[in-house]
């Protein structure tokens, strides 16, 4: 089997680690990821789930929550999955053996009775505004709630994810982080597809 020289082989090395540094750059921005949920069929929505799961993971990167919000400086990151327990063990697999902010993540797939949990971060899927509007007013304990309806954000969500020209984008209440005393990175407001500062209509 041939072997390039040491040279070739260390240059080589030099460009995937470059190219894999941009590839989570562009990711933590929200530009590298293309899915293709426009097009019919399972494989696109399985892409469209994997790009939603990567963002939850990158949205606590980018989030500062109250210190409250915490029993002590050991507890963990709690993200809540409710409507698709798919994406609750894809998140879960995503996050396993890491941590934000020298905290461990869990992930819970939850029902709709539960919603009164205590979480940092509750992924309401579906997009059944109706029917999503109503789980987020449930969420009474979320701190950071996330939705995936495409005619516009249910009142008290704080992302909201959209298909924009066949890529997964997010729209930010503002007034609702800000509500629920929740800081988002200016770094991940610059790569919303819309920021609302005023109060929901």
């Amino acid at each position: 089997m041939y072997m390039a020289p040491p040279r070739k082989r260390l240059r080589r090395a030099l460009v995937r680690a470059a190219f894999g540094c941009c590839v989570i750059v562009l990711a933590a921005a929200g530009f590298a990821l293309r899915p293709a949920s426009a097009q019919s069929g399972p494989s696109s929505l399985a892409l469209e789930q994997r790009v939603k799961v990567a963002f939850l993971y990158k949205f606590l990167g980018y989030t500062e929550f109250p210190v409250n919000a915490f029993a002590d400086a050991a507890s963990p990151i709690v993200i809540g999955v409710v409507g698709a327990d798919d994406m609750a063990a894809e998140l879960a697999r995503t996050v396993a053996g890491r941590s934000i902010n020298n905290r461990p993540v869990a992930v819970r797939a939850l029902r709709e009775s539960e919603l009164g949990t205590s979480l940092h971060l509750l992924f309401v899927a579906g997009s059944d505004c109706a029917k999503g509007a109503r789980l987020v007013k449930a969420a009474t304990g979320a701190l950071l709630v996330v939705t995936e309806c495409e005619s516009g954000a249910p009142r008290g969500s704080v992302i909201n994810f959209r298909i924009v020209d066949e890529r997964v984008r997010f729209d930010v209440a503002l007034d609702v982080a800000e509500r629920n005393n929740v800081k988002l990175s200016s770094r991940l407001l610059t790569v919303a597809n819309h920021v609302q500062k005023g109060a929901q209509p």
